[in-house]
C-alpha cells in the first residue's frame, strides 16, 4: 500500500514538478546529465548573499520520471534553507525523499538533480588573470 502511495507522489512530481521552469535572477547554477537514461538537470539558486539563504529554487530539463521527481523533491527542501543546510543534504536524505527502493541504475537516475545541486552550492574557482 506504501509502496503504491509513494509512486503516485512520483508520477505526481514527474507530471507537474515543483519549482520547474526558469529563474532569470539566479547567482548560482549547477548541472548534471546522465547519458544511460537521457536526463539533464538544471538547477538554479537565488542566494541572499548577506545570509546565504536559498530565497528562491528552480530548475530545468528533460529526464525519466525518477530524476525529475527526485529534483522536484529536493527543491521543497531547499525552498529557504541556507547554503549550509543545503549542504548537509545527502544523497541518502534524496533516496528516502523518493520513498520506493531503486535498483542501481535508477539510483544514478533519482541522483541527477542532487548531483547538480552540488555543483551549483561549489562553483569552480576561476583560475587567476595571467
Amino acid at each position: 500500500m506504501a509502496y503504491d502511495m509513494y509512486q503516485e507522489v512520483i508520477l505526481q512530481h514527474y507530471r507537474t514538478p515543483k519549482n520547474f521552469g526558469p529563474l532569470d535572477s539566479a547567482n548560482r547554477t549547477g548541472e548534471e546529465s546522465n547519458p544511460l537514461c537521457g536526463d539533464h538537470i538544471t538547477l538554479r539558486l537565488k542566494l541572499d548573499p548577506a545570509s546565504e539563504k536559498i530565497e528562491e529554487v528552480r530548475f530545468e530539463g528533460d529526464g525519466c520520471a525518477i530524476s525529475v521527481a527526485s529534483t522536484s523533491l529536493l527543491t521543497e527542501h531547499l525552498a529557504g534553507a541556507t547554503v549550509v543546510d543545503a549542504q548537509k543534504i545527502t544523497r541518502d536524505d534524496v533516496l528516502q525523499y523518493l520513498g520506493i527502493p531503486l535498483s542501481p541504475v535508477r539510483v544514478k537516475c533519482a541522483l541527477t538533480g542532487f548531483t547538480a545541486l552540488g555543483r551549483a552550492l561549489h562553483p569552480a574557482t576561476e583560475a587567476p588573470a595571467p
